[in-house]
C-alpha cells in the first residue's frame, strides 16, 4: 500500500470531499506510534487507548487550522503529550496523591499489567524510567524509543534543544544509577 507523505495527507485533507479519507489515513499512519508514546507516559493500556482517542478527536477538530510552520508528526506528538500530561495531572488531583505516590502507583500498574510482554530487563528499564521526573521521562522516551531528533522534540515540548539535551543526559545518568544499585 502506498504511504502518503504528511504534505500529501494535509493536501488531501484540505479537499472537503477527501477530508474523511485523509483523516483515516493520518490515523492509520500514526495511531500505533502515538499509542506507544502515550502508553510510555501513562503506563496503563486502557488509559492509553482513551487518551489516543481524545488525541485524534482534537486532531480532527484542529486539523483545518493546522499551521504548516511545524511538521504534522510533531504537532500530533505535541497533542498526544499534552493529553497524556493532562490525564496524569487529573489522576493526581483525583486521587489526591503527591507526585511520589503517583509514581509508585504507576510502578505498581506496570507490575500488574497483563499487556506487558517484556522480559525482566525491559521491566527494570521501565521501572527506572518511572523514577524520573515527568519531563525527563518524556524526553528520554522520545529520544531513546522514538529516536526523535532534538529539533523535533523542541517543537513537541516547546523547549530549547539545550534544555532537552541536558534533560536526556540527566535521565540517562539516573537510569544508569538505578541499574547499578543492584
Amino acid at each position: 500500500m502506498y504511504e502518503y507523505s504528511d504534505k500529501e495527507l494535509l493536501d488531501l485533507f484540505s479537499d472537503n470531499e477527501k477530508r474523511n479519507y485523509a483523516f483515516n489515513l493520518i490515523v492509520r499512519k500514526y495511531q500505533e506510534k502515538l499509542y506507544w508514546h502515550i502508553r510510555k507516559i501513562v503506563i496503563r493500556h486502557d488509559d492509553a487507548d482513551d487518551i489516543l482517542q481524545n488525541t485524534f478527536v482534537k486532531v480532527w477538530k484542529g486539523l483545518d487550522r493546522f499551521r504548516h510552520d511545524s511538521k504534522l508528526y510533531t504537532w500530533l506528538y505535541r497533542i498526544a503529550t499534552n493529553e497524556s500530561l493532562t490525564f496524569l495531572k487529573q489522576q493526581k488531583t483525583k486521587f489526591l496523591l503527591p507526585l511520589v505516590d503517583y509514581e509508585n502507583y504507576l510502578n505498581e500498574t506496570l507490575e500488574s499489567d497483563e499487556y506487558f510482554n517484556g522480559d525482566e530487563i525491559q521491566r527494570k528499564l521501565q521501572k527506572a524510567i518511572l523514577c524520573l521526573p515527568e519531563k525527563q521521562r518524556i524526553v528520554f522516551n522520545l529520544k531513546y524509543f522514538e529516536e526523535m531528533k532534538y529539533d523535533d522534540m523542541s517543537e513537541v515540548l516547546n523547549t530549547s534543544v539545550g534544555a532537552l539535551k541536558a534533560s536526556y543526559h540527566h535521565a540517562v545518568k539516573k537510569i544508569e544509577n538505578y541499574f547499578n544499585e543492584d
